[in-house]
């Protein structure tokens, strides 16, 4: 097993919300990896447990430490990256 980390610039324009939350953290639970989001706040969560990403009071622009560890992290961490950094309310 491996252990990646990527910087990761919030890209949701109205910050992390339910629905944002709940798309990361469907993402983070089917992707079989153990990920965890990180705010310049120090706040950290479990990236599966919208609860917990909710808790972490995320703007659009903040920029989040994201830990990916398990078999391929890295691709896994690229894709989390890429999602994380959307415009994840878009119709």
């Amino acid at each position: 097993m491996s252990e990646t980390q990527r910087t990761v610039t919030f890209g949701s324009t109205v910050g992390l919300h339910a629905r944002p939350a709940s798309t990361i953290a469907k993402a983070a639970a089917d992707s079989g990896h153990a990920v965890t989001l990180e705010a310049a706040n120090g706040k950290k969560a479990n990236a599966a447990s919208v609860l917990l990403l909710l808790a972490m009071g995320v703007n659009h622009g903040d920029e989040l430490l994201l830990t990916v560890d398990g078999d391929d992290a890295d691709a896994t961490a690229d894709a989390l990256a890429a999602l994380i950094g959307s415009e994840l309310d878009a119709d």
